[in-house]
């Protein structure tokens, strides 16, 4: 396993991406959005749609790829269109990232704050933490309608911290997708990688990352606070 650290201590908080990080889902989402794209008329390739996506909010999405104003009616439509779809492939397949069950309620016996930061609506959140019964552990929740800017903006990270009464610079984050990464340092926060979107090597140089892992079987809490 490859994974490298850079930094510990003075944590207070974690906060969590969900897709990717919860749950390793982008490919479901991929096939979900490439059916969509298709069904318009347009091509892309799954792995360059989601080096350019990667964190963004669904309207953030639609108008960057297909290439037209569009109201908002229409992208609603499209959304929806694409989340059903999204959730009928991978209900099936719903499972919780290695390790994350034990870590989640290891972090909750030390007391540790635990917010959620999603990009997903509100309909995609209650299908993964309803699903996998994760619902009690999140004390704060902050998905898609609640902020103005995907990531790699900041915006996320920063009312995620507020709703949990920490600072910024004593959150840690959970992240999966390089934009991601990119919006916790900026919102003054560490993180830990979790490489099921990416490799360890395509973080190039980030000192907000304290590890990055494949999953959270091997995390030790004791060492990220």
């Amino acid at each position: 396993m490859d994974e490298y650290r850079t930094k510990t201590n003075g944590t207070r908080a974690f906060i969590f991406d969900m897709d990717g990080t919860l749950v390793d889902n982008m490919k479901f989402h991929s096939q979900a959005w490439m059916a969509l794209f298709e069904s318009l008329g347009i091509n892309l390739e799954a792995d360059e749609f989601q080096r350019r996506s990667a964190g963004k909010t669904n309207p953030e999405i639609l108008r960057k790829f297909i290439g037209r104003n569009c109201s908002n009616e229409e992208i609603q439509v499209l959304s929806d269109q694409k989340e059903n779809f999204y959730r009928d492939l991978y209900r099936p397949h719903l499972k919780a990232t290695k390790g994350l069950l034990p870590f989640l309620k290891q972090a909750k016996e030390l007391n540790i704050p635990m917010g959620l930061a999603t990009a997903a609506g509100k309909e995609n959140i209650a299908f993964v933490l309803q699903g996998l019964k994760l619902e009690n552990f999140f004390s704060a929740i902050v998905g898609a309608e609640d902020i103005r800017k995907g990531k790699p903006d900041p915006e996320i990270f920063i009312k995620s911290a507020a709703k949990l009464h920490i600072q910024p610079e004593d959150c840690l984050v959970f992240e999966d997708s390089l934009f991601g990464i990119e919006a916790a340092q900026r919102a003054g926060m560490r993180a830990v990688f979790i490489t099921t979107s990416h490799q360890p090597e395509e973080l190039g140089n980030q000192p907000a990352v304290m590890l990055a892992v494949p999953d959270y079987s091997t995390l030790d809490i004791k060492v990220l606070v």
